[in-house]
């Protein structure tokens, strides 16, 4: 045991996905070509994503909600952890970086377990709500505008069953949240999620120092 996280150099978490990081041919393909574009440091991290698939076959899941498709790297990697008849929600406003998404999703044969949601998320959120999808799901994902997260949280607070899980990323910003001198709209609003999620005792937590920081939530 040790009293602190341990500190992973390159080559040590090169490791760490070389020995834990089952990754498929399809899911290679698609995480390479979206490295190639210019906002290709948004895409989840390959440990990140298997870990996301690894809870929801912990969790058993069959009803995943995901705010932020980007290229759907994660999305792949939820939906081929998700039981035959699973369904996953997936929220974005951008067309062309999920039509490259659908083509890798195509590629898996996992089209049928995925409904994308090209508008807001607040919108598709709102329109879950009313169609009574509460406490329906079992898992949530949220990595999207930074500058909505406590909105985002607090729909899928709603929409996610006791019991359930909500994951959210970039909790720790790259280091921001401790630096003084970050004071944009986004840092500061993640800084604002997690000083809510550590006072939410509707919830149980625990942080994790996964990609730039995964605060899993589950609802009591």
């Amino acid at each position: 045991m040790t009293n602190q996280t341990i500190n992973l150099t390159p080559s040590l978490y090169q490791y760490l996905l070389d020995t834990s990081v089952r990754e498929t041919e399809i899911a290679r393909n698609l995480r390479l070509e979206t490295s190639t574009l210019p906002l290709g440091h948004m895409q989840t991290s390959p440990d990140e994503a298997n870990f996301l698939g690894f809870l929801i076959k912990l969790m058993q899941a069959k009803r995943v909600i995901e705010i932020g498709t980007f290229t759907g790297y994660g999305t792949l990697h939820m939906a081929m952890a998700l039981p035959e008849h699973g369904k996953i929600i997936t929220c974005d406003i951008d067309k062309d970086h999920t039509n490259i998404a659908k083509r890798y999703w195509q590629q898996a044969g996992i089209m049928d377990k995925i409904d994308l949601k090209l508008a807001p998320a607040e919108e598709t959120l709102k329109t879950l709500l009313h169609d009574n999808q509460q406490n329906s799901f079992d898992f949530a994902f949220i990595d999207a505008n930074k500058a909505r997260y406590v909105d985002y949280y607090e729909s899928c607070l709603q929409l996610v069953r006791p019991g359930g899980c909500i994951a959210i990323d970039n909790v720790l910003w790259y280091g921001d949240v401790i630096n003084d001198s970050a004071q944009d709209n986004r840092t500061k609003a993640i800084r604002l999620v997690n000083l809510k999620l550590s006072q939410d005792a509707r919830v149980d937590i625990s942080m994790l120092a996964i990609g730039d920081g995964l605060f899993l939530v589950m609802k009591r």
